[in-house]
């Protein structure tokens, strides 16, 4: 730990050198390419903060802590322009007891609660009710005039439309929030990684955010390059007015949609008794927006109380920014190593230092595959940016390169199997996943078959995990799935999950086999043992599509399986059907047809349903009388919670009524069904257009199907 400087120089060299880390790193989220995380973006502004707290005379006029954004850049191809009214930045806090202070000391009447959208800002000026210039946040009062950019933008309006209630003003300065969402992110990707190599792009590199897609896209100098991106904007403030004069934040948004403007539908008036429970909430389901968002803006809503409130030289001091843990951190990639999945699939993933992201301590990432890491450019060794959005398996974005001293090394992908020691191919010529051939006896390929079978998808075994899997097949008890439900007291007493023992018994054990492969050890019955025999007695008379998922054919997840079984009802006529009928199925096709046909053309794969028939598994079920065909060519989605269905008994009802119970929103979707806490869907719903219900208008789509 270094020692607190001890006299002014070294304040003032210590204050240079954090200030300039500032500058530099605001230049690059602004203007730039940004190669830290914003959660380290935020630690050095509140250490330059708190450093100018405990020693003002640093605080000068200049210093980063009282400017906004970042000055246009030099280079830049667009006209600097000026904004009407000063555009301010926020300040921010980031637990409940810092909220918990800013509210005391900024009582309010009222409080608007809006999503913190991580976008780029704009500032667009309507003259008249028709769009004049649309301009960058630059340093607040000087940024680019991107007006022609902003004009693809297929939220924003051209021209504005008034009413009786709020007529159009003579000159109106609206702010907003320009952003690609979430849905759209991927198409955008994918198109960036199909360009052909230009200077700003030469490896086909996706961005690593929407934030970063947008903020490039709006500077783009090709304008059907713009259109392509899928740019949106939520406007979140006014400039300057003439000719509207609202009374409170609320009223202005009530007016700006009147208009024809975007405003954000996740906003909501509370009293400041509810403003931490909205914290609470939006924590939880900071996923559910449609747009990519860091935290809760807080506004007091009135008017006359914002004036009175007044503003620092850089935020207004009525707002504040409750900004949720970090989803990007930096941390030190100390190794690459391999996993075996249960299809053979070779996985690259990264060991790192413990960091705390996302509300969780995290020391591995995936790298997806071989490709992924040489066109991510990472080495072991270097510190790199890592990205966990909620349940979300953590990902590396990149290297930090500039931290870089030399002593990394590149990443060499292995020959042969890390777990059986199989040499690795890819299955087909171009696929990029290279895979092990050893699918039946390959210890990780079966440990992880037997794992997935367990879940919930499959024969949802509660006693069966990774760890129990793994012990199966080290003990010699199971040599493929095949056995499974032959397991008795007799081979369970075999293993070391399942049996009573220390953790140093289990040890010694361990040693022995080690020394002798043919040591059988037999111990007494544990209770997750008993617990075993009985999930798995119970599992046997199970529906048919569990079976399917649990068998483990490429591409039959569960909503394949169930297609499969609701057609057929009967295994034994699967494996009989010609694939052509199969791939007539909805929501089969061609691909998970012959994929599902040719993986009964494998001998010990016939022999695992076999074993699994003559122990009592479900293989066929019985047809109960169909049920009304109501929802026949219909697709219905389900969002948020319903009252009396959980969510596999809905999308079970619209089966069963002959719909399709999809998963994402489109123009092709006929109802989406909204419970309670629904998020993005239901906006892209209202977006579209879409006919939406609640639960009793669902219940009665049920039964009397699309009513005249």
């Amino acid at each position: 730990m270094s020692q607190a400087p001890h006299n002014d120089s070294q304040l003032r060299r210590q204050w240079d050198e954090l200030a300039e880390k500032v500058r530099y790193h605001r230049e690059q989220y602004y203007n730039g390419e940004p190669s830290i995380p914003d959660a380290d973006f935020d630690a050095l502004f509140r250490e330059l903060e708190q450093l100018e707290r405990d020693h003002p005379e640093l605080a000068v006029p200049d210093s980063p802590t009282k400017q906004v954004g970042a000055p246009v850049p030099e280079q830049s191809t667009f006209d600097n322009v000026e904004h009407l009214e000063r555009m301010l930045s926020l300040d921010n806090v980031f637990d409940e007891a810092e909220l918990g202070e800013w509210l005391a000391r900024t009582p309010a009447e009222k409080y608007l609660c809006e999503l913190k959208i991580d976008g780029l800002s704009l500032d667009v000026i309507y003259r008249n009710g028709v769009l004049e210039r649309a301009a960058t946040r630059g340093d607040g009062r000087v940024g680019e005039d991107v007006t022609v950019n902003a004009k693809t933008i297929t939220d924003l309006p051209h021209e504005l439309h008034g009413s009786d209630d709020f007529p159009i003003p003579e000159v109106l300065e609206v702010r907003g929030e320009v952003f690609i969402s979430v849905a759209d992110f991927a198409d955008v990707n994918a198109a960036r990684i199909e360009e052909t190599a230009t200077e700003k792009n030469p490896q086909g590199r996706p961005f690593a955010n929407p934030r970063n897609a947008a903020a490039g896209s709006l500077r783009q100098k090709d304008v059907e390059q713009v259109r392509r991106r899928k740019l949106r904007m939520i406007c979140h403030g006014l400039g300057h007015c003439e000719g509207f004069t609202p009374t409170s934040q609320h009223e202005a948004y009530q007016a700006l949609e009147a208009w024809g403007l975007p405003v954000s539908p996740y906003t909501e008036l509370v009293d400041a008794a509810d403003v931490p429970d909205r914290v609470k909430y939006w924590a939880e389901h900071r996923h559910d927006a449609l747009h990519e968002m860091d935290g809760l803006v807080i506004k007091v809503d009135n008017i006359a109380e914002q004036r009175d409130l007044g503003a620092t030289s850089r935020a207004p001091r009525w707002a504040i920014a409750y900004k949720y843990p970090p989803e990007e951190v930096t941390t030190k990639l100390v190794d690459i190593q391999c996993g075996v999945g249960r299809t053979g699939r070779i996985t690259p993933f990264a060991i790192m230092e413990p960091v705390y992201v996302a509300g969780s301590t995290v020391e591995m990432a995936t790298l997806h595959n071989q490709y992924e890491v040489q066109r991510k450019g990472v080495l072991i060794g270097d510190t790199v940016v890592l990205r966990k959005a909620g349940e979300v398996i953590p990902e590396v974005l990149g290297p930090v390169v500039e931290l870089r001293d030399g002593s990394e090394t590149p990443f060499v992908f292995p020959t042969t199997c890390p777990s059986c020691g199989t040499p690795l191919a890819p299955q087909k010529e171009d696929d990029k996943d290279w895979r092990c051939p050893n699918s039946r006896s390959c210890p990780a390929q079966l440990s992880a078959r037997l794992t997935y079978l367990a879940s919930r998808s499959g024969f949802d075994i509660e006693a069966l995990g990774e760890k129990g899997a793994r012990d199966l097949i080290e003990s010699g008890v199971l040599s493929d799935e095949a056995g499974l439900f032959d397991l008795d007291e007799q081979a369970l007493q075999r293993t070391l999950a399942y049996t009573k023992g220390s953790a140093r018994d289990r040890d010694k054990v361990r040693a022995r086999r080690a020394e002798d492969p043919t040591f059988v050890y037999e111990g007494e019955l544990n209770a997750n043992g008993r617990k075993l025999l009985k999930n798995l007695e119970e599992a046997k008379n199970t529906e048919l599509w569990r079976v399917l998922v649990s068998l483990s054919i490429r591409h039959v997840g569960p909503t394949a399986a169930r297609a499969l079984a609701d057609k057929y009802h009967s295994l034994p006529a699967l494996i009989d059907a010609p694939v052509d009928d199969l791939a007539q199925i909805d929501g089969v096709g061609e691909i998970i047809a012959a994929s599902f046909k040719q993986w009964f053309e494998v001998d010990w794969h016939r022999v695992i349903v076999d074993r699994w028939a003559a122990s009592g598994v479900t293989m066929e079920e019985e047809v109960g009388e169909q049920l009304p065909q109501t929802l026949e060519g219909l697709t219905v989605v389900v969002t948020g919670s319903l009252e009396g269905f959980t969510r596999d008994g809905a999308k079970q009802a619209i089966v069963e009524r002959g719909g399709k119970a999809a998963g994402s929103v489109s123009k092709k979707t006929d109802f989406v069904v909204v419970g309670e806490n629904a998020g993005s869907k239901e906006a892209k719903a209202r977006d579209l257009g879409l006919p939406i219900l609640d639960e009793a208008g669902f219940v009665r789509l049920l039964d009397n199907g699309v009513e005249d």
